[in-house]
């Protein structure tokens, strides 16, 4: 699964709010975007996924696969977001806040194994019954993280994911999910203001409003 942006400039009242944007992604390459607050970090982040506030004009292609999302709903598009906040519904278990994310069509003993498969990978075998609230931070963060690959997406937008951890845990975490999109083979585009966050070897984007 490759993943590409083609000459991307993104417009509000006819200003552009950074330089046209060229990127391409390889299977389980992190791209990290940085830039001042303002530069349209976020924005870009809303134009893959989908969500692009109407008063926003965009030019240019995003594509992946080679296909451009831009006519895709965002229902269809694939593509797996993982904020600073968990995210994860506070009345329900584990297991139920993962099963909601797995594709339809699977029968409850799929499921099952699918979701204890994915606690395992994340060191957390046999925490389906536990309540989210009594998970610590870092265990929450593998929860969301597992609820995103489950979903199957085909691209990862990282918003700002380690922010609210502590260092030793955002060191850590920061490893697994990183192993995880490299293990699965899917292209990652990281927004972080946070140069410790890129990965070692990762393209770094950097946005560069003309009118700063």
């Amino acid at each position: 699964m490759t993943f590409d942006i083609d000459q991307l400039s993104l417009t509000l009242n006819r200003k552009p709010l950074f330089q046209p944007l060229t990127v391409h992604l390889e299977p389980g390459d992190i791209a990290t975007v940085m830039g001042p607050s303002g530069s349209g970090k976020s924005t870009l982040l809303a134009a893959i996924s989908g969500t692009l506030p109407p008063m926003f004009e965009l030019s240019g292609d995003i594509r992946l696969n080679r296909q451009s999302l831009l006519s895709v709903p965002i229902e269809h598009r694939q593509v797996g977001i993982l904020f600073q906040d968990d995210l994860l519904f506070p009345h329900l278990n584990v297991y139920q806040n993962l099963v909601f994310a797995l594709p339809s069509g699977l029968n409850r003993d799929q499921q099952r194994e699918r979701i204890a498969s994915a606690l395992g990978s994340a060191g957390l075998a046999s925490y389906e019954q536990r309540d989210v609230a009594t998970l610590s931070g870092g265990q929450r963060a593998r929860i969301s993280l597992l609820r995103t690959l489950l979903a199957e997406p085909r691209l990862i937008l990282l918003d700002e994911p380690f922010s609210k951890l502590d260092q030793h845990l955002r060191g850590q975490f920061r490893d697994w999910v990183f192993g995880r999109i490299i293990e699965l083979g899917i292209p990652a585009l990281m927004v972080t203001h946070d140069p410790a966050d890129r990965p070692e070897h990762g393209q770094l984007i950097e946005l560069e409003t003309p009118y700063a």
